[in-house]
């Protein structure tokens, strides 16, 4: 199986440290965001990896090569000229898994030690077109699914906004549903690339929600697991604290 890292992003709320690098190279204890989750993948028996870049691609692609891909073997995914979202830049790798059934994307500044495996044979067991890694925390925005949990939507708790198929539920329909908070995990299945009719810069979520009507899409819950979105400096210090 391959993977996704998505590391092309600018970073902003992890500033000053990505005025002058991406953030993919922050440092927690003496490993990258990406040398560590490049090693979480390892363990669980990837080793074919695609890092897409644009914010200090340079950077990234010296670490890589200085590193010999710390193991893997790495390719890059080159979105210097405009970053595309993470779902533009799924559809820009989509070369990279040609020959590939099923795939993983990962957040390249999410770091875990969720059972992978497990969230893999769980999505080849019920062939859904995609699975989401999600948890019970707190949140401002939640991905909605039924008691078949199948992903029905997504709201924002603070504006009140709905997107996807929840937007046309009754108020009943709507109260049996659980919300869920996103881990930025994902295994896709390669199928979902002759479904995506958007283009250019857009969200994967986006692509979620215009799909889910007509399509399964599952979730894979691993509240037991850490997780931790290093998103801002003071992440950086809990991040070190929680991985060694």
């Amino acid at each position: 199986m391959k993977a996704l890292l998505l590391a092309a992003g600018l970073g902003t709320r992890l500033q000053p440290f990505t005025l002058e690098h991406p953030k993919a190279l922050a440092p927690v204890n003496g490993k990258s965001l990406l040398q560590r989750n490049v090693e979480f993948l390892q363990t669980q028996g990837i080793r074919e990896v695609l890092v897409n870049v644009h914010h200090f691609a340079a950077q990234i692609i010296d670490a890589i090569e200085s590193n010999k891909g710390w193991g893997s073997n790495i390719s890059i995914s080159d979105e210097t000229d405009a970053v595309l979202e993470t779902g533009g830049g799924l559809l820009k790798a989509s070369w990279y898994f040609e020959n590939e059934e099923d795939f993983v994307v990962m957040n390249v500044d999410m770091l875990t030690d969720m059972p992978l495996h497990k969230m893999i044979m769980q999505h080849r067991l019920n062939n859904p077109i995609a699975t989401l890694a999600v948890t019970e925390r707190n949140s401002s925005r939640y991905l909605l699914f039924d008691n078949r949990n199948h992903l029905s939507g997504w709201r924002n708790v603070t504006t009140g906004e709905e997107k996807g198929p929840v937007i046309n539920y009754s108020t009943d329909e709507k109260l049996s549903l659980h919300q869920m908070a996103f881990s930025g995990i994902h295994v896709i299945n390669s199928a979902i690339f002759n479904k995506i009719e958007q283009r250019g810069k857009f969200s994967l979520i986006d692509v979620y929600m215009s799909l889910c009507g007509q399509n399964i899409i599952e979730c894979f819950d691993h509240s037991t697991s850490l997780l931790l979105d290093v998103g801002k400096p003071e992440s950086i210090l809990k991040a070190e604290m929680m991985f060694r």
